[in-house]
């Protein structure tokens, strides 16, 4: 029997390897401009099995696929061939989908990530981004991928740049449950109203069972008690800032329960820092950067 553990001992170790999840992060934004279609492919051909991206709403009750309620100035192009600025960035909630869809949001590039392909793309909706990304993956041979759907909310924006958290989440829970098995959803965001109404319907069983992961941020109280007494529930997975995720904070999380998957790790040495700590993966904006971890 001894023997016989002292076998089995090294592939269990290497099993919980297999296990570290590699998210990446609004696709692979390092390599292919944030939130597309393409940069969702690309991740992935890399390897990636969570897709983290964020979703928006526009006018006409669409749920678009995209970091802000407004067009990046970073990085936008207007119908007209403009750079959007600061000055003119446009409130998407205001927009119809069908204005949204003709801005281009990838030839211009963006200068904060040089190694990014500049492309000619838009803003896809959720539902497009999941039908593209399942047809991409069974063509692939991939074994059915998950999404990592971040709800962009903000108190003070709620009726302004975004609805309330109530029509907001339904808007994206009618598109996830219609598409997707429960179990390959994850549901994150910063607005601790957003998962108090999530946890609620999933109590209460109007939504079926979906994994809440409650992002921090940096400037936040990190700890641990007073962020779980605020949110009123225990998440299945929490997603600080990658430098919040210490040994001993990540220790205090599995504890009781609860993953630990820090964002945004870019660095190969932060990566293995990261991993180090004891954490159950990453989200990253470079997947490449985490082979072989």
């Amino acid at each position: 029997m001894k023997s016989l553990l002292l076998f089995l001992f090294p592939v269990l170790t290497f099993a919980q390897t297999m296990d570290f999840e590699i998210q990446g992060h609004r696709g692979c934004r390092g390599l292919m401009p944030e939130n597309t279609i393409p940069a969702f492919k690309k991740a992935i051909d890399l390897g990636v099995k969570t897709l983290e991206l964020d979703v928006v709403i526009s006018k006409d009750k669409q749920i678009v696929v995209s970091h802000d309620p407004f067009f990046n100035p970073a990085c936008t192009i207007d119908p007209n061939g403009d750079f959007i600025t600061k000055s003119n960035m446009k409130n998407l909630y205001l927009l119809d989908y069908k204005e949204i869809k003709k801005y281009d949001v990838g030839s211009r590039g963006n200068k904060d990530f040089p190694e990014q392909q500049k492309i000619k793309v838009y803003k896809p909706l959720l539902k497009e981004v999941i039908v593209a990304c399942e047809k991409y993956a069974k063509e692939k041979g991939i074994s059915p991928i998950k999404y990592n759907i971040e709800i962009k909310s903000e108190e003070k924006e709620y009726g302004i740049s975004q609805p309330k958290v109530e029509e907001f989440s339904e808007l994206v829970y009618q598109v996830i449950i219609k598409q997707l098995s429960p179990d390959r959803v994850i549901l994150q965001s910063f607005d601790y109203n957003v998962l108090k109404y999530w946890h609620k319907k999933i109590e209460e069983k109007t939504f079926k069972k979906i994994t809440l992961s409650v992002l921090i941020e940096p400037i936040d109280n990190n700890d641990v008690q007073t962020n779980l007494d605020k949110l009123g529930f225990k998440p299945q997975i929490w997603s600080p800032y990658f430098v919040q995720a210490t040994e001993k904070r990540v220790k205090q999380l599995h504890e009781l329960g609860i993953k630990v998957i820090p964002w945004t790790v870019n660095k190969r040495v932060e990566m293995e820092k990261v991993k180090a700590a004891g954490c159950d993966g990453l989200i990253t904006d470079y997947p490449d950067r985490a082979k072989g971890l």
